[in-house]
């Protein structure tokens, strides 16, 4: 049965988007099954993917309103090894149509749930907000990756974060955990980023990966062509970081199963 991790933080441009594609295109190439869900209106996880947008004719709106089934409107990223459960600005009328019903939190995780067989990975790319598409991809979600840079603005961030985590789990998903915590875009030359990296560490311990993403050009072009960084130009820095984050990942999943084997 699928993983299902939300991809989230409430700042803006800490590569929320860019870890999604990279990571969902590095497990792929691990051999693992993998479906990215996009549920932002920005569709940029679609694009990124290498699908239009703006040609699509049925989305993740479908889906959440009940029009139709996932498994019918997954569909393959090219070229990339992973499935895509893509989105456009009709989510926003998505999210007008829910507001009133009764459930709604709980539209994406029903919808979800026929299909998690069909995975070993599912990967949700959430808004930049605490909406309802967000509420739908943290009560669907096993745990939560938090990609973050290494400043004190983002530190903010993070505490505003994890407490609308304890919201959540208090009120519609009491079993969500935190994934990891990702440093993105991290320049090691940056005393600043190196002491937000040691707080990062000292407060979450091995939930912080030791992969990090660090700022590199190719992997800021890949999705002006629609693609992960690991198609545009798999020896890229970028490309080479996801992939390794994309092992730790599997081993740290491989290593919770293996515990709870034991436990049962």
């Amino acid at each position: 049965m699928a993983r299902i991790v939300a991809v989230t933080n409430q700042k803006g441009g800490v590569g929320k988007t860019t870890t999604c594609v990279n990571l969902a295109a590095s497990l792929a190439a691990t051999k693992r099954r993998v479906l990215l869900v996009d549920m932002d209106p920005q569709g940029n996880a679609t694009m990124g993917s290498g699908l239009d947008k703006n040609e699509l004719q049925v989305s993740g709106f479908d889906v959440l309103t009940r029009r139709q089934e996932a498994a019918d409107v997954c569909t393959q990223a090219p070229d990339s090894g992973f499935d895509v459960l893509a989105a456009n600005g009709d989510l926003t009328a998505a999210e007008v149509e829910l507001m009133n019903e009764i459930g709604r939190e709980h539209r994406l995780r029903l919808a979800l749930k026929p299909i998690t067989e069909q995975y070993d990975f599912i990967l949700i790319d959430c808004p930049p907000a605490l909406n309802l598409l967000t509420v739908n991809a943290l009560a669907a979600a096993d745990s939560v990756l938090i990609p973050m840079q290494c400043e004190y603005y983002a530190l903010e961030g993070l505490a505003a974060l994890m407490g609308t985590i304890e919201q959540i789990q208090e009120t519609v998903n009491p079993e969500l955990k935190i994934e990891g915590l990702l440093r993105t875009m991290y320049d090691p030359r940056n005393s600043l980023t190196l002491d937000v990296s040691r707080q990062l560490s000292d407060y979450f311990g091995d939930r912080v990966y030791s992969a990090v993403i660090p700022r590199n050009v190719r992997l800021a072009e890949a999705p002006s062509y629609g693609m992960p960084a690991l198609r545009y130009d798999r020896s890229s820095k970028g490309a080479i970081s996801y992939l390794a984050l994309a092992g730790e990942m599997v081993r740290r999943n491989g290593s919770e199963q293996s515990q709870d084997a034991v436990a049962v």
